[in-house]
């Protein structure tokens, strides 16, 4: 992983554009070919990113670009989308590399872990028609539970929890924004799933368009007659 920490503007041209004006960010270049733009403040979640498949390739500013204080350009195109982020560096304050080698990834705990098995072996409990396409479906921020295809076939990504919150929601809303971005995908719905999901998590899954669904651990493991409720 590469670390940049820079004075820089970016924009984003394709679907949708957006433009960063000039400030000092953190950029991270993952060896899957992401690149993305932080700031000191937001959270986790990057201000504007790239998602693989993407090539990278450094440029000249032309004359009216080097006036303005632009010293390279960096030009990260995707793939499949065609869309194209650009990066705009005047000074560079910091830059590392470092090996993090191979991620074991995201240990759930043992009810969440049999949870999304369970949901995975009985996935008509999300209605009828659905179907299973896998399981830990890996995208450029981390696995997606399960992504799975409605009686329509229209992809939908299925985040399990144990106890739903608002986290849970922030988390499923960041993987649908980048799989919508893969027009092998899109367009993708979201499942937010939990034995218990608080008041204010299933109000924001329902603002962003995501469906909650409460499930029955005892029903998924065939110990009573009872059927996860849907909402």
């Amino acid at each position: 992983m590469r670390l940049v920490v820079a004075r820089c503007s970016v924009d984003y041209a394709g679907r949708l554009s957006a433009h960063l004006p000039l400030a000092t960010r953190l950029l991270m270049l993952k060896s899957d070919g992401s690149v993305l733009v932080h700031s000191d403040g937001g959270s986790y979640k990057p201000l504007n990113w790239m998602s693989p498949p993407c090539t990278m390739s450094v440029v000249e500013p032309d004359t009216d670009q080097a006036d303005a204080g632009v010293a390279e350009i960096w030009r990260v195109s995707q793939s499949k989308t065609g869309d194209v982020l650009l990066l705009s560096i005047h000074e560079v304050l910091h830059d590392s590399e470092h090996e993090l080698g191979v991620d074991p990834g995201l240990q759930k705990d043992g009810v969440e872990a049999h949870l999304q098995k369970l949901l995975a072996e009985q996935i008509d409990v999300l209605g009828d028609g659905y179907s299973l396409v896998r399981r830990e479906y890996m995208t450029a921020i981390g696995p997606v539970d399960i992504l799975a295809r409605d009686h329509q076939g229209a992809s939908v990504a299925v985040e399990i929890k144990r106890r739903g919150d608002i986290d849970g929601v922030e988390q499923l809303t960041r993987y649908l924004e980048l799989m919508n971005r893969d027009p092998l995908l899109a367009p993708v719905q979201g499942v937010f799933a939990a034995q218990e999901i608080k008041p204010q998590a299933r109000t924001l899954a329902i603002d962003r368009g995501i469906r909650c669904v409460t499930l029955d651990y005892d029903a998924l493991r065939g110990l009573d007659d009872s059927h996860s409720r849907l909402f």
